[in-house]
């Protein structure tokens, strides 16, 4: 295969195997001939390395010894480290992307950080806060899923020649349909096939999807309340119409990402969980000692996804597991912690369902008794979820609950907590944040649907559940940033392995992404 560039090179590396340092990327692709060097370079990685680093890639080119396995890891032998994604993107999900390995560096004495702040630009849209109006009530709920209906189904409309319900239930058998609407229902017949309940303004009509048709694969994707279109014909009795096409509001195919016009960067994190006996203070001090470092003199943007401490009473017995059991003094200590980074970074962050904050989403940000204990930096405390846009590159911040969700309903093949990532590629999909009520997760009533994607983020971050993941869908980058806790008893319990320590650094120039470990 001829390797034209990184991308190429990235993914013949991950179909066999290996991740790659990004330099040792960037040197292959310098080459005369990068494909044959490539092969030189693989044959004289030691086997029980699982990372191209740039000490291979010299060595070959040099016509050296190969370096040995713990080249590049100070702590320890390369392969038990986590891996980098280069952010070269997959033009469909599930596929893999090239993991390039982690950069760990210690601090840089006499390293002063120099930073134009003049040239940031930082915008944040869709910030709730200060702005429910929802009092709880039924026709606060009415509201809302109108205003979901009305702005998912445009995105829909164009797609299909769309009727409402009671006009579809009045047409002759036989004719062809289509209808935009809210999923109502979903369940099996004794045949094996599907039938979907489509509910709009005007009332509810069915939509049977036959097993062996090819849409019934979506089927499994569906979730209640999510707004789909649906096309097909009446059955003779004009009692229910035959599924002939299926469409969700989507991520375009033909988005087109926005890049800030400087090499810049931003760290994304998340489930800092201050309070906790297994908060990792001694990651999270390594973490702020590399932000001071020469390696990360890029990294101006600080993006916190939520669970800022580890809260109190969000699960049974977790007084056991506290090592600050006051809520205000867990919030004095994060802001003791968030103090060791540097004073210069723009930081912006989100409550999550450990924070004191209402659990219902949308959430709004941290009330003034608070946010006169957060006042390290002057963060900027905004809602789950809300849009950030940082020199021209959208970022959508949500926690992630309705992970939870989607892992649970989806089959495993499509969403897991192993690939966090690919979970939000169906909130993509279906361009909502949360879109099932009453399950796992708690919605409020708003003027509005703030959960709606209205509009295509170029970066689609949350946390929530624990785990490292990210991907691009549709050209979309997601991540699922980690955290910063040790395994507890609970989630022991419930067979939570989590990612610990982890820090996701994008290049908001290019989307691409490095992973920093700490732990």
């Amino acid at each position: 295969m001829p390797l034209e560039g990184p991308a190429r090179i990235v993914s013949e590396l991950t179909s066999r195997g290996y991740n790659a340092e990004r330099e040792a990327v960037t040197l292959l692709a310098s080459t005369d001939r990068p494909a044959a060097t490539l092969e030189a370079v693989l044959e004289g990685v030691p086997e029980d390395e699982l990372v191209v680093r740039v000490a291979h890639v010299r060595s070959e080119l040099e016509g050296t010894d190969p370096p040995g396995s713990a080249i590049g890891s100070p702590s320890g032998p390369a392969a038990t480290d986590p891996s980098v994604s280069t952010g070269t993107p997959t033009d469909e999900p599930g596929d893999n992307e090239g993991l390039p390995p982690v950069e760990t560096e210690g601090s840089s004495p006499g390293f002063e950080r120099e930073v134009d702040t003049a040239l940031r630009e930082l915008e944040i849209e869709n910030d709730m806060t200060g702005a429910s109006t929802g009092t709880g009530e039924y026709n606060d709920f009415v509201t809302v899923f109108r205003d979901r209906l009305e702005r998912l189904g445009s995105k829909l409309r164009g797609r299909v020649n769309h009727r409402p319900a009671t006009a579809i239930g009045n047409m002759p058998g036989g004719s062809e349909v289509a209808m935009v609407g809210l999923v109502n229902d979903v369940r099996s017949t004794a045949s094996g096939h599907w039938l979907v309940e489509l509910e709009d303004t005007t009332g509810t009509f069915p939509w049977l999807v036959m097993k062996d048709r090819e849409y019934a694969d979506l089927v499994e994707e569906l979730l209640c309340d999510e707004a789909v279109a649906m096309g097909g014909t009446l059955s003779d009795d004009a009692g229910i119409a035959f599924v002939d096409s299926m469409y969700f509001p989507d991520v375009p195919r033909t988005h087109d990402p926005s890049t800030a016009d400087r090499h810049v960067q931003a760290a994304l994190i998340s489930d800092v969980h201050v309070g906790s006996e297994e908060f990792m203070a001694d990651a999270w001090r390594d973490f702020a000692d590399w932000l001071h470092t020469e390696a990360a003199q890029h990294v101006e943007y600080l993006l916190i996804a939520g669970d800022m401490v580890e809260g109190v009473g969000v699960y049974p017995n977790q007084d056991e597991e506290l090592e600050i059991v006051d809520i205000y003094d867990q919030y004095e200590a994060f802001n003791e912690h968030l103090k060791d980074v540097p004073g210069d970074l723009e930081i912006v962050m989100i409550p999550g369902n450990h924070d004191a904050v209402r659990l219902a989403e949308p959430q709004p940000g941290f009330d003034e008794e608070l946010r006169e204990i957060m006042t390290a930096h002057d963060a900027r405390i905004v809602s789950n979820p809300s849009t950030i846009t940082l020199e021209g590159v959208s970022v959508l911040m949500y926690h992630g609950v309705s992970l939870d969700e989607v892992i649970a309903e989806l089959p495993e093949g499509k969403a897991s907590y192993d690939d966090p990532h690919k979970a939000m590629y169906h909130l993509l999909k279906k361009r909502h944040v949360a879109p099932q009520f009453g399950g796992h997760t708690r919605l409020a009533p708003e003027e509005k649907d703030y959960l709606v994607i209205d509009e295509v983020p170029d970066v689609f971050h949350t946390g929530h559940v624990h785990k490292l993941g990210f991907g691009k869908y549709h050209n979309v980058l997601a991540i699922n940033s980690g955290c910063w806790q040790a395994q507890t008893d609970f989630q022991k319990s419930v067979n939570i392995d989590p990612d610990s320590g982890y820090a996701p650094i994008v290049d908001l120039d290019t989307l691409d992404v490095t992973v920093q470990k700490f732990s």
